[in-house]
């Protein structure tokens, strides 16, 4: 396994991405926390860019689990009919639309074991919501995160699960807040999957990934 990243490379590696971005956001679009939540459970297996494409108007009509629960299954399936696993997805927003309106007077929960009771909430789902509704430091280990965590050294671990604790432990407390969003990003559009970016990588000279391709100049 990869060497994991000494703490000094770790704070560096933070300072350099909040430097670049020091207010990162979701690109899923929102809201309320309600919505929120919406977006992240049908975003699974899902591009953002495809969520919010069928949110976009949806959420034009429907921003409360009662409104959703009025909408029905049936008109939301319409909405989201391009977004893959619908018909599921349909089923569980309506259903935790309701526990919502049943248990919680209409309310998102600020708390990990309510979220996760919820029909088509995980962990990682509960985690984003914790994060940028509420701001919590969370930390919602997707593919490019479990990626960017292994490939860098930064937070080695053979399980998302494990990521998460090691970047719970690893990350410093100043950049705890956004730290999500920083390595999602960094993921999606340089450290990506087939093909990382490493001539444009602010962190490169960080990183422990042994077939990083940099500058002729630096080598």
């Amino acid at each position: 396994m990869l060497r994991a990243m000494k703490p000094a490379a770790v704070q560096e590696f933070f300072r350099r991405l909040s430097a670049a971005n020091p207010e990162p956001k979701s690109e899923l679009e929102y809201v309320n926390p309600y919505t929120l939540l919406v977006a992240v459970v049908l975003s699974a297996q899902a591009t953002d860019v495809g969520v919010n494409k069928a949110t976009g108007p949806l959420f034009q009509v429907v921003t409360t689990p009662q409104q959703m629960v009025d909408l029905g299954e049936e008109r939301l399936r319409g909405h989201i009919k391009t977004i893959g696993l619908f018909n599921t997805k349909a089923k569980n927003v309506i259903r935790l639309s309701e526990i919502l309106v049943a248990q919680y007077g209409g309310a998102v929960p600020r708390d990990r074991e309510a979220l996760e009771t919820l029909p088509g909430v995980g962990r990682k789902t509960a985690n984003v919501v914790l994060n940028v509704a509420f701001g919590e430091e969370t930390i919602a280990v997707d593919t490019h995160i479990f990626r960017v965590g292994n490939r860098t050294g930064l937070a080695p671990g053979k399980t998302p699960d494990a990521v998460e604790a090691k970047l719970l432990k690893v990350v410093p407390k100043a950049y705890r807040r956004h730290a999500h969003h920083w390595l999602i990003l960094h993921g999606r559009y340089v450290c990506k999957a087939r093909k990382p970016d490493c001539l444009v990588c602010p962190v490169s000279d960080l990183c422990g990934f042994k077939d990083k391709v940099l500058p002729a100049a630096v080598v």
